[in-house]
């Protein structure tokens, strides 16, 4: 038997395919908040508040529903602690540090590319205006 999970069907792992659970779970952690998430909690654990106040932007809306997004898919822990008012923390799971490798690497592959790109994007809006 491989790795797969019994029951799984392969198709449900192809993220190409419309109807899969991996595209599914690759658009909820692909997201620009998602991401920037992940890459503020880092080692971290964090309350929400926190979390805010470093995810420049982020509306709390936006916050509590990409954060229980991530909890659903097992990338972030989340933690009540029974204080009143309650405090909540967050922290990434084994899945979500192992996912934090892949989204340091986009943060590198974006700071060596960046020139690159405004060019492009000067140049593409220039053809687009002309």
């Amino acid at each position: 038997m491989g790795s797969e999970q019994a029951g799984r069907a392969p198709e449900d792992a192809d993220a190409v395919r419309a109807d899969s659970l991996a595209r599914e779970i690759f658009t909820g952690v692909a997201s620009k908040w998602s991401l920037l998430i992940i890459e503020v909690l880092r080692d971290r654990t964090l309350r929400f508040s926190e979390l805010r106040d470093e995810v420049e932007g982020i509306s709390h809306k936006m916050l509590t529903q990409t954060l229980r997004r991530l909890e659903r898919d097992g990338v972030v822990h989340r933690t009540v602690h029974p204080t009143v008012p309650p405090r909540v923390e967050y922290r990434l799971t084994d899945a979500g540090r192992s996912l934090r490798d892949t989204v340091n690497g986009m943060c590198a592959w974006s700071r060596m590319h960046l020139d690159e790109i405004e060019a492009s994007r000067h140049r593409f809006d220039a053809q687009q205006h002309a």
